[in-house]
């Protein structure tokens, strides 16, 4: 048996700061409205799933999300049977219970869960709404509030690890990105509680750090890094070691480019 990441999330959980960026909440309240999937496409650590979390808890929604990976089975979203102290009983997977709960299922990074997975999502993902469960012969109607969000990160597509143009096509497809400077320079203070000229910097050397993208690194500083590297020089770490941490290493394992990265760094800390 598989072992699924699944996190549930419900309304009374405290709720998250959320800073939008364009209008992605009335784009997703207008398809959760009419009952269709969404699609979200953005790097890593640009708030996809904190999107998501926000958003369910302002519909008052359940959300059943799930971090997909290659060893994920048909069986890990729907369910199946197991054995009991009472004989075999069968087990919804979080699929399942989102679809009879009207709750929200979401997938995070979807093409990385195997090709015959994502066929079970065709006939929730188009006008039928229903879930076929082989293993017991039941064909589950979605309820009113059930919605489907599937996520990847496009920087990942390559022939072996697409999504499939006839399952992409069912969603309605929202792209994100990293936020503007002013709109992440406020998301790092509020989510750190970090001086605003701290905050400042950090989204300064972000800026930076990004445009070696092509020729250096595989992967950019996140918000998210930002974040995390915030908190940290909030709570009084000397900023060039924050820095190396939460900036560089997490970047590359290359000494060279480390390097190159910290001498970037110096450029806007060095008087900490």
């Amino acid at each position: 048996m598989t072992t699924v990441n699944i996190k549930i999330s419900n309304s009374s959980e405290r709720e998250l700061f959320y800073q939008q960026q364009n209008n992605e909440v009335s784009l997703f309240e207008y398809a959760y409205s009419h009952q269709l999937p969404v699609l979200i496409k953005g790097p890593t650590g640009c708030g996809k799933t904190r999107f998501i979390t926000h958003m369910a808890q302002k519909l008052n929604k359940p959300l059943y999300t799930v971090a997909c990976h290659d060893d994920l089975t048909a069986g890990d979203l729907v369910g199946r049977h197991l054995i009991g102290p009472n004989g075999t009983y069968w087990q919804d997977g979080p699929l399942t219970k989102a679809v009879r709960e009207g709750g929200i299922c979401y997938l995070d990074e979807v093409v990385e869960a195997r090709k015959d997975t994502t066929v079970v999502l065709h006939p929730l993902a188009d006008d039928r709404r229903v879930l076929p469960l082989e293993r017991t012969g039941e064909l589950i109607e979605a309820a009113p509030g059930f919605m489907l969000v599937v996520s990847y990160n496009p920087g990942y597509q390559n022939l072996l690890k697409g999504m499939k143009p006839s399952t992409r096509q069912r969603f309605v497809a929202l792209r994100f990105d990293y936020p503007s400077p002013e709109i992440e320079q406020n998301i790092i203070i509020e989510e750190s509680g970090v001086e605003p000229h701290i905050a400042f910097k950090l989204v300064e050397l972000a800026q930076a750090l990004r445009k070696l993208e092509q020729s250096d690194l595989d992967e950019v500083a996140s918000t998210r890094l930002l974040i995390y590297a915030a908190k940290m020089m909030s709570s009084g770490m000397n900023p060039m070691e924050v820095c190396r941490c939460c900036l560089a290493e997490p970047l590359t394992d290359d000494p060279d480019t480390i390097k190159a990265l910290m001498d970037v760094a110096s450029i806007y800390f060095y008087e900490q």
